[in-house]
């Protein structure tokens, strides 16, 4: 058994199979799946080639959980724009933002479950379950989580996708500083509200 925290190595044999080299024993995706649940670090690798392909199995997997009945998460305009982005001068920026946005969520997410625990410690009246101190607070943070991913929407419409239409004449310098200002404008406000929502 590898030790705790230790990355495992997961290799991939041109059968499709998946070989565990921290328990000795052969897993499918949903094991990898639930490896990731359980906040277990892995690599996979290419058995014959050695090649790092990590990023393309976890892949897989979300595109397995998306095609499970009632699991799909990612939102249909969600798809559309991050399609939109592959190829784009923008797209250098999108996979960081993703990551910050993620991260964010998540440490928001560990107190809307320690609020779900407290309610359901919490002795129930159905005419007042809506008063509760707990459900104020639950609503609260499902309000912000929404307010955090439509600002993350937001962000990314800002910047359209590239066309193939002919580009218009180059701006003033005065227009483009104008763009560019308002620009930063954008960037800082994202950035203040990631970084009020890592505190």
């Amino acid at each position: 058994m590898p030790a705790k925290g230790e990355t495992v190595t997961i290799k991939k044999y041109a059968n499709r199979r998946l070989y565990n080299t921290g328990t000795s024993t052969y897993v499918t995706l949903e094991d990898l799946a639930e490896m990731v649940k359980r906040g277990e670090d892995f690599t996979v690798q290419d058995a014959k080639t050695g090649d790092d392909i990590t990023h393309p199995v976890l892949t897989q997997i979300i595109f397995e959980l998306e095609n499970k009945n009632g699991q799909a998460m990612l939102p249909i305009a969600f798809l559309r724009q991050l399609i939109a982005f592959y190829g784009d001068q923008m797209q250098m920026i999108v996979p960081s933002f993703l990551e910050q946005s993620m991260l964010a969520f998540s440490k928001e997410q560990q107190l809307f479950r320690d609020q779900m625990n407290t309610l359901g410690k919490t002795p129930v009246n159905p005419m007042n379950v809506m008063a509760m101190p707990p459900m104020k607070a639950i609503e609260e943070q499902t309000r912000r989580n929404m307010e955090m991913f439509q600002n993350a929407m937001r962000m990314f419409s800002a910047f359209p996708a590239a066309t193939t239409q002919p580009e218009p004449a180059e701006p003033s310098p005065k227009q483009a500083a104008d763009d560019l200002s308002e620009l930063k404008d954008q960037i800082a406000a994202m950035q203040k509200k990631l970084d009020s929502l890592n505190r």
